[in-house]
């Protein structure tokens, strides 16, 4: 359960606080639920268990690039280090030399 996660009573968080720490932890789930699959996808001689394992997988993706979107859309701090990193060319660091030096990265559709 999430709140099992938290570091102070729940009463005392905002909602933006508990929405944002239920999209984290679920995230998480999600990611760990993706290596957990790809691993026993490796280790299985069976290959339509291996197929079935990837299948569900990539399904563990969809949900996390789909809690990502809504992080995106509901918290302007990972929006804008969303908008920075993703899709962005060359080596990450230089792209935050560059977006901390105020060059940023041109907005989609700009």
């Amino acid at each position: 359960m999430a709140s099992e996660a938290l570091h102070v009573p729940e009463a005392r968080l905002s909602k933006t606080a508990r929405l944002l720490h239920y999209a984290v932890s679920s995230l998480m789930e999600e990611l760990e639920a993706v290596d957990w699959y790809r691993q026993r996808a490796d280790d299985t001689e069976d290959d339509e268990l291996k197929q079935v394992l990837l299948h569900n997988m990539r399904e563990e993706m969809e949900h996390a690039c789909m809690l990502i979107e809504w992080m995106r859309r509901n918290n302007q701090d990972f929006a804008g280090h969303i908008d920075t990193y993703l899709y962005s060319d060359g080596p990450l660091l230089e792209v935050e030399a560059k977006a901390e030096d105020g060059g940023g990265k041109p907005k989609r559709g700009g």
